[in-house]
């Protein structure tokens, strides 16, 4: 039963978009990824990849990319094929730009390319809020900790090296946590309406969820859609301004359906020449920008 009223509708698709592609055989997924597929070549497959589908199995998870990574092989290869091998990750809800390898040897050159940051990675986010300034570097170190409330939960949280001290308001350096990795994000605002922005983001290293902690905890703009990074001392869906719900003719108690609105939209990577893939923003993603009418810049 499909809702006539269009605001029914478009909520019906949010909340579905988790869970569909949990839904399907691991033969049609792998299907699905094979019509994302943006480039290939005797090295690499570069797929488009969906929202909410993890890299990796793991409780309560039906499909990943992982395991259906043997399918996907030969179906791109008309059945004689080796399985193909992951050279990175990308969270279960970011879309976008994703590097598969055909050989070990070749995802183990790709690892070092990202490793030794030699790929160029940037990404789309809708924000909550306006950063101050309206592009930067936020170089913070981050840490992973158990958050102490009604139900425990662990979270990646933001480390830093230095605090104001409260009796003068000056700069002091702080011991480093040991267990604290560095981390850096480029970011610049590239469009601004409705109590949101879409920026335009860099993570020069590659720590777990590093884009929406610096974000959220390092610039006070968290992505919308982020349940989890919108609050500190609990899970709770996220608490958007007034003029964000009108915008996207949605109730504050419906706004646990919003996904989370983080792409990867470009990867730049050196191999021999430098091959750059770019893809598209998935269509939930279009559909936001155009209700919050912030414009997507042209490349």
């Amino acid at each position: 039963q499909i809702p006539k009223d269009p605001v029914q509708r478009w909520l019906r698709e949010l909340a579905a978009l988790s869970q569909q592609l949990q839904q399907v055989h691991p033969n049609v997924l792998a299907k699905i990824l094979k019509q994302r597929t943006v480039y290939q070549n005797e090295e690499i497959v570069v797929i488009d990849k969906p929202y909410g589908l993890p890299v990796h199995g793991g409780p309560g998870i039906k499909n990943c990319i992982a395991d259906v990574l043997p399918i996907l092989a030969k179906m791109l290869e008309n059945m004689k094929a080796d399985p193909l091998h992951l050279c990175h990750r990308l969270d279960k809800e970011t879309t976008g730009v994703m590097v598969l390898a055909r050989s070990k040897e070749a995802a183990e050159k790709i690892r070092l390319l990202f490793k030794t940051r030699q790929v160029e990675k940037i990404y789309w986010a809708v924000v909550l809020g306006d950063p101050d300034p309206v592009e930067g570097v936020v170089e913070i170190p981050i840490v992973e900790k158990e958050v102490q409330s009604h139900q425990s939960h662990y979270k990646m949280t933001l480390a830093p090296n230095y605090r104001l001290c409260p009796e003068n308001g000056k700069v002091m350096k702080i011991r480093r946590n040991r267990n604290a990795e560095r981390a850096v994000t480029r970011y610049r605002r590239l469009a601004g309406a409705s109590a949101c922005s879409l920026l335009e983001l860099q993570p020069i290293t590659g720590v777990k969820h590093q884009i929406r902690v610096h974000l959220a905890y390092g610039l006070g703009c968290p992505i919308l859609g982020d349940h989890k990074y919108s609050h500190w001392s609990k899970l709770a869906p996220q608490k958007l301004p007034e003029l964000t719900l009108k915008r996207l003719k949605l109730e504050q108690s419906k706004a646990r359906h919003l996904p989370l609105h983080l792409h990867a939209h470009r990867l730049c990577l050196p191999l021999g020449q430098p091959l750059d893939f770019v893809c598209k923003p998935p269509l939930f993603f279009q559909k936001t920008l155009r209700k919050l009418e912030l414009d997507i810049p042209k490349d």
